[in-house]
């Protein structure tokens, strides 16, 4: 009885581990979308402001 037991909390703890690891990758995702458009209008107005002084 206490294997199964112990097989059984083995397990949740797994399928734990794998969702709090999915969801980190998730996070780790939109924050990266996130910097990349932050750096394309970063980009674009640097450029935009190169061209008003010339």
């Amino acid at each position: 009885m206490y294997s199964i037991e112990y097989d059984m909390a083995v397990d949740r703890l797994r399928d734990l581990r794998a969702e709090a690891d999915a969801a980190a990758r998730a996070r780790r995702l939109r924050a990266a979308r996130r910097w990349a458009r932050r750096a394309e209008y970063a980009t674009r107005r640097a450029a935009r402001a190169s061209a008003a002084v010339r």
